[in-house]
């Protein structure tokens, strides 16, 4: 079982490690904030707590803070 990550110039296909896998897990691992991130779940928003599926296309956007 495996999902498509995109994150900036990523474009990898990885392995779901467990059957509840999710994307705070996925943050975690790559070691990125999510108060820093937007995350989307084939196209459509998603919170930390969703489970990554297999097949899924997996999409991490930085949110960028100025002023």
């Amino acid at each position: 079982m495996s999902f498509l990550l995109k994150y900036k110039q990523i474009e990898e296909e990885r392995e779901i490690p467990d059957e509840n896998y999710t994307i705070k897990d996925l943050l975690d691992e790559m070691e990125l904030s999510p108060q820093t991130m937007v995350s989307k779940q084939n196209g459509e928003l998603v919170i930390e707590d969703t489970v990554i599926e297999d097949g899924d296309e997996i999409q991490l956007v930085q949110i960028i803070y100025g002023g």
